[in-house]
């Protein structure tokens, strides 16, 4: 869901990938500008929110960091459903990762917003000697299926940063569709944008 105000965006946001990929890992150098060599697993979703100015708007993202592990997809469309952007991460090192990363982006295709910013995050660039999945693969995948795509460090910083602000400037050309669950319709056709919510 993204909703504007005065030049506020609230804006969800979804990390989606296999376990070990690096998402939380992700979530902690953007969130908080720190890197724990050994994460443990996240059970279910974890919830963070920061904010980021974007030129001359400001962006608060609320981020759901969702479990990679297969016991918990089931719980996913709850995370995902609503969200105005999502960063589908794997790990450059395993091309079983790149494989998950791939399911996810189809599951969204059919099932998340059709309006949705979606990155794919190659993680563990720091990791170049033990590359499996080339950036050119990825990048070609990514184009085909309407993505950007960067590679990101969550231990060195690489990169992180620089995904959510890209996510946040391509935010407000994003216009969500309604949908039962009290999506706010955002009309951008003309100067100012208006807002309203739907459905409660």
């Amino acid at each position: 869901m993204a909703t504007i105000g005065h030049n506020n965006l609230n804006a969800k946001l979804v990390l989606l990938g296999d376990m070990g990929a690096g998402k939380s890992s992700v979530v902690l150098r953007f969130v908080k500008g720190q890197f724990l060599e050994f994460q443990e697993s996240t059970i279910g979703a974890a919830f963070f929110s920061q904010t980021l100015a974007v030129n001359d708007a400001t962006v608060k993202f609320e981020i759901w960091d969702t479990a990679g592990q297969e016991r918990y997809h089931s719980l996913a469309p709850m995370y995902y459903r609503g969200a105005a952007a999502a960063i589908i991460v794997y790990d450059i090192t395993s091309s079983d990762s790149f494989s998950r990363a791939k399911k996810w982006v189809q599951e969204l295709q059919k099932q998340g917003n059709p309006n949705m910013v979606m990155a794919l995050a190659g993680n563990k660039a720091d990791l170049e000697e033990r590359r499996i999945v080339s950036a050119d693969e990825a990048r070609m995948y990514a184009e085909e299926n309407g993505l950007f795509f960067m590679e990101t460090s969550a231990k060195t910083a690489q990169n992180v940063n620089e995904i959510f602000y890209e996510i946040a400037k391509r935010l407000p050309r994003a216009q969500p569709a309604q949908n039962s669950a009290g999506m706010v319709l955002v009309d951008r056709q003309g100067d100012g944008a208006k807002s309203s919510t739907c459905c409660s």
